[in-house]
């Protein structure tokens, strides 16, 4: 009875066809001798051409050539499994290139004198090449590998213990149960979140008692007046370190809404020296927010409040500052009540 080398051997004869590769070496059989093979003959084959590449050197011609003739030989066996994947929505010439990558580790990392099949070794391989690029490639948002392992021990772990525990167990229980940190149990918590996002379109749930609108109706704005707190606390130390009439003319022209000419009859000075005035000590008070050595820092640090403001808060429009502010300067507890006169 002849082996399934002498068999294409003598397939390749009968054809006419020499036969390709090393002299010493079995043909490489073609597509249609492969779709002709039964299993039984491949895997027989499959198992000789392995034989004969233990014996060969890893740098010689002969051994890539036995090498990448057992990997076609096998290809079928890809296929087989990238078609129960088939449902995801990947194209499946790409889950074919990954199983492919698989099969070739399986070739390079199988050793036949070990007493296991092929098959036996290929299959989890080639399967978890493919599902490791599932996971690769499923994140909306690109993670460690660590985390996306870590994330994957967590949620078994958390299946397990809520099967036990009979409710949703907490990170302690989580990190005991599986002999982590309570910040790894954690991290793989948060990693989870990544893993399955929310849509901002979602509606919610209807157990709740505004269900049916979507996650975006429940994002709230913006509030103009945060971006003002940081400025408010810094600059009213500044302000009360300012002589009374700079105080007065500031308080009329942008709490009260005063124009120019109105401030200018209060003060008892003409409308051209409100204007310097104002110039001059909206300048300064710009100058002092940049310099923290100023007069009037030290103080409101001991005091435990004013932080530093843009230097562009001074200077909007009397609209503006009315309607951010609507009120006249405060001081900062007791140091800012012996700045006022």
């Amino acid at each position: 009875m002849s082996t399934p080398l002498e068999t294409v051997q003598h397939v390749r004869t009968e054809a006419g066809k020499p036969p390709c590769g090393p002299p010493d070496l079995p043909p490489r059989p073609t597509p249609a001798e492969l779709r002709t093979m039964g299993k039984p003959e491949a895997r027989e084959l499959s198992d000789a051409l392995f034989e004969r590449l233990a014996g060969l050197a890893r740098e010689t011609h002969a051994y890539s050539y036995v090498r990448g003739t057992i990997i076609e030989l096998n290809m079928p066996l890809v296929r087989f499994i990238a078609a129960r994947f088939r449902h995801r929505a990947e194209d499946m010439d790409d889950i074919v290139q990954v199983g492919t990558v698989g099969l070739i580790k399986a070739v390079d990392g199988y050793d036949p004198y070990r007493g296991v099949e092929f098959l036996t070794y290929a299959i989890p391989t080639i399967t978890g090449e493919i599902k490791r690029f599932f996971r690769d490639t499923s994140w909306p948002v690109r993670v460690p590998r660590g985390m996306q392992e870590l994330y994957l021990n967590v949620a078994r772990g958390s299946d397990r213990l809520e099967q036990r525990l009979g409710r949703l167990p907490r990170p302690e229980e989580i990190a005991e149960d599986l002999h982590l940190t309570l910040e790894e149990a954690i991290e793989g918590l948060v990693a989870g979140r990544v893993y399955r996002p929310n849509s901002l379109d979602a509606l919610r749930d209807q157990d709740t008692d505004e269900s049916g609108g979507a996650l975006l109706d429940r994002l709230g704005g913006r509030d103009p007046g945060i971006e003002l707190a940081d400025f408010r606390t810094a600059v009213r130390p500044l302000l009360a370190r300012l002589p009374r009439r700079e105080q007065t003319v500031l308080k009329l022209r942008f709490w009260d809404g005063w124009t120019q000419s109105q401030i200018a009859e209060r003060v008892g000075v003409s409308q051209m020296h409100v204007s310097r005035l104002l110039t001059a000590t909206l300048a300064r008070l710009r100058e002092q927010l940049d310099d923290r050595d100023a007069p009037g820092w030290q103080e409101d640090r001991a005091a435990g409040c004013g932080r530093r403001a843009g230097p562009g808060a001074f200077g909007a429009g009397p609209g503006k500052a009315r309607g951010r502010e609507g009120r006249g300067p405060r001081e900062c507890g007791a140091a800012r009540a012996r700045g006022r006169s």
